[in-house]
């Protein structure tokens, strides 16, 4: 009766979480309560608020950081997953690439004003910086997606919104560059170590991204391309996150149940939000866990 208990304690809270309408969800990405920017240069970019009606709510009713758990204790809810799936709570990691995995090197509108400068480019860092917002969170019309195939349409749209400038030249450099590991580096230096023990363990482990085509070249410049099993991106699964689509199609390339899995992101909205409504277990990433060494000792490997 305990464990029926616990168990339905549970389902009660992500089904709160997920679903309720006092959380209320913005039409962009939420990292926290306060208003936060969150730049993906050439990769994604959302603006997003978390009212204080959610953070009294996240206060009041869970009472800490790791949201619906804590309402039982990190503990107790680690002992309940373990009861049910042995001492290994999870069969498999969801990672999320922009902002959990990887981090952009240098701001975004440093980088589109030292390219652009030779193409004529005279904006400032700040007046980019706004432009870009505004471009990004304005609704895109090309398609039901902004990242399709390579995402150029969608980006062009970007960078001469952003710069002023439409020459080709321009867009072509730019975009070539943020396939490079120049313009990307780890989150988590402790990454590759961390991943080869999951593995070991055998916890299979996936990307989920809402990112173009150029992530996997992406991934193979960082040398970190063959750290994962498999890799479920937007512009090949046509979903985006918080779309439950690309967290199953992680789940069937990686041959697990939605339930087996862990999903970790940085984005409330598009990685917590989405993975639960999959059926996905979901943490966040700098709030709920802070490297991926935590996030394989909370799941029974010890690295």
């Amino acid at each position: 009766m305990a464990l029926i208990s616990a168990r339905t304690k549970i389902s009660r809270i992500l089904s709160t979480l997920s679903h309720n309408n006092f959380l209320s969800r913005s039409p962009f990405f939420s990292n926290g309560v306060q208003p936060v920017d969150r730049l993906h240069p050439l990769g994604g970019f959302g603006r997003s608020f978390a009212s204080s009606a959610v953070a009294s709510v996240e206060h009041d009713a869970l009472g800490s950081r790791a949201m619906g758990f804590e309402i039982l204790g990190v503990k107790d809810y680690e002992d309940y997953r373990r009861s049910l799936y042995g001492e290994i709570t999870h069969k498999a990691l969801l990672v999320d690439a922009v902002g959990t995995l990887v981090v952009p090197s240098q701001p975004m509108a440093q980088i589109y004003r030292e390219i652009g400068e030779k193409y004529g480019v005279n904006y400032s860092e700040g007046e980019i910086l706004n432009r870009y917002r505004r471009a990004y969170e304005k609704p895109w019309g090309g398609s039901r997606l902004r990242y399709v195939s390579d995402g150029k349409p969608f980006w062009q749209y970007i960078v001469s919104s952003s710069t002023g400038c439409s020459d080709s030249q321009y867009f072509e450099e730019l975009y070539n560059y943020y396939t490079t590991n120049k313009a990307w580096h780890l989150c988590d230096p402790d990454a590759e170590r961390v991943f080869k023990a999951l593995r070991q363990a055998g916890v299979k482990i996936a990307i989920v991204s809402n990112f173009d085509t150029r992530l996997r070249p992406l991934l193979r410049a960082l040398k970190c391309d063959h750290w994962f099993d498999a890799v479920a991106v937007s512009a090949e699964v046509e979903a985006e996150k918080p779309n439950p689509t690309i967290f199953l199609k992680a789940c069937e390339l990686l041959g697990v149940r939605p339930e087996e899995a862990l999903h970790v992101g940085d984005d409330r909205r598009n990685d917590v939000w989405g993975a639960r409504d999959a059926g996905c277990d979901a943490w966040l990433w700098g709030s709920d866990v802070h490297s991926f060494k935590e996030v394989a000792e909370r799941i029974g490997v010890k690295v």
